[in-house]
């Protein structure tokens, strides 16, 4: 019999749980773990339905629990995903919506008679009109049908939605999206029976000389279920990444990084690419359990990192599983320089700051790509090494944290990207006339995935050379 756990308690043994179902010490304690979600989730359910207030289980830190739901604004693809997937779960939250202006502007483009009030009427009730439309379908249903009937392509579909800001209310019930039951049918689980790895059995500079992980290409079908659960696991913890929301079903990797670990590595469909950096996501799995996301936004040998590991599972084997997807992203794309930027850090993110970020990449071999912060750096690691157990005071990590983060492969350079910034290539090409793709590039980066286009980028180094320039700053 599952205890009762009160209000309070109840996020605190749910990731619990979660911790142990991704690293169990046997295949046992993951099935227990996995009942007794299933039990918690059953139980946030009934004590709703009886009336009691549970809407602390909809804070960012605890959201995503079976039984519970969570109303947020989400972009258009993820919308149009949570109606196609979930259907009557998600719904427009007409309560939560403070203003219902935005409406004004689109509505009577998809019905004009709505005009008759928007023109003269002061707070007209659209509401009111969508729900008459919609008749008995879904209002939120019937909103983004007349959107795709009314605008042609996909981004004016999404603008036009986007501009509602339109918060959606999701009741997850016993749905396996919720963070309770979202799981990944596994094979054989990994059990955890010795201790946990640390960072001391991680090395960025030992990859080259590793084996080649298994790397399967999904068909299809399995690269569209595999990018809708990346949808579903970011959106139950308010969250959304432009890989997975607009990802090329056509080309998903599956990547088996051992330990229990599987990665999902994944494109972005021509119509969603960026003008000049090559897009891709990454959804992290370990004994079928989501445990984070990574975006790498890709210029030649030089990758912008974005690693997200779930707060539930920075106990884990945070070091191996960062090693791994640095791994991947080396023998995929053939990326060598990784950069990670300050607000990854902890620059204006307090988040980033509190998790000691920071010396988790210093630790793995980072560098500040700042001369004045690199002496900092020294400076204070001298001071730790004469004081044992001593931490660095706040003030000196938010220094740290105010210069962005590099790591290359021994041999491979990737200091001439220090003094390198995207949005200065932006203004600089915006102040001398625009800066366009060399032809063979433009026709590699709308060819069938943007893999092939970081190839074609590293045969022209004379381009190379000219982005440099225009981005040095």
């Amino acid at each position: 019999m599952v205890r009762a756990w009160n209000a309070s308690e109840l996020p605190r043994r749910h990731e619990e749980l979660l911790f142990r179902r991704a690293y169990p010490k046997s295949e046992e304690e993951a099935l227990a773990a996995d009942a007794e979600l299933m039990k918690l989730g059953e139980q946030v359910a009934v004590r709703r339905q009886g009336g009691e207030d549970l809407s602390e289980l909809e804070e960012a830190e605890t959201c995503g629990m079976a039984g519970s739901g969570m109303t947020a604004v989400f972009s258009y693809g993820v919308a149009r995903h949570l109606a196609r997937t979930h259907g009557a779960a998600v719904s427009i939250a007409w309560d939560a919506y403070e203003s219902q202006e935005p409406f004004g502007r689109l509505l009577p483009e998809l019905l004009p008679w709505c005009d008759e009030d928007a023109q003269v009427e002061a707070h007209v009730p659209y509401d009111e009109w969508v729900r008459a439309a919609a008749g008995r379908r879904s209002e939120l249903d019937w909103l983004l049908r007349a959107i795709a009937k009314r605008y042609g392509s996909e981004r004016e579909q999404a603008v036009r939605y986007d501009s509602l800001q339109l918060p959606l209310r999701w009741e997850f019930g016993q749905s396996t999206a919720s963070r309770t039951l979202m799981r990944l049918p596994c094979r054989h689980l990994f059990p955890h029976d010795g201790a946990l790895l640390t960072r001391r059995d991680a090395s960025l500079d030992e990859i080259p000389k590793l084996p080649p992980l298994p790397v399967k290409r999904l068909d299809q079908k399995c690269g569209r279920t595999v990018l809708a659960l990346a949808r579903d696991t970011s959106a139950v913890r308010y969250r959304e990444l432009h890989g997975f929301t607009w990802g090329d079903p056509k080309h998903v990797y599956s990547i088996d990084a051992g330990r229990g670990l599987c990665f999902f590595l994944s494109g972005v469909v021509p119509e969603w690419r960026l003008p000049l950096r090559a897009y891709h996501a990454m959804s992290l799995w370990k004994n079928g359990v989501p445990v984070g996301y990574f975006e790498g936004l890709s210029l030649f040998e030089r990758m912008e990192a974005g690693f997200n590991l779930y707060y539930t599972f920075r106990a884990g084997e945070t070091a191996y599983l960062y090693a791994k997807i640095v791994q991947a992203m080396r023998q995929v794309l053939g990326v060598t320089c990784f950069v990670v930027d300050p607000y990854q850090l902890g620059h204006e993110n307090e988040e980033g700051l509190q998790s000691g970020a920071w010396w988790f990449y210093r630790k793995l071999g980072f560098r500040p790509a700042s001369e004045a912060v690199a002496s900092l750096a020294e400076k204070e690691e001298r001071r730790l090494a004469r004081k044992p157990g001593a931490k660095t005071p706040l003030g000196t990590l938010r220094k740290l944290v105010a210069a962005p983060m590099a790591y290359a492969f021994p041999g491979t350079g990737g200091r001439e990207w220090d003094h390198f910034r995207l949005r200065t290539l932006g203004t600089s090409a915006a102040g001398r006339g625009g800066f366009g793709l060399p032809p063979a590039l433009a026709a590699a980066k709308q060819g069938s995935e943007e893999r092939r286009y970081l190839e074609a980028m590293r045969g022209a180094p004379e381009f190379r050379k000219r982005v440099l320039e225009f981005g040095r700053f």
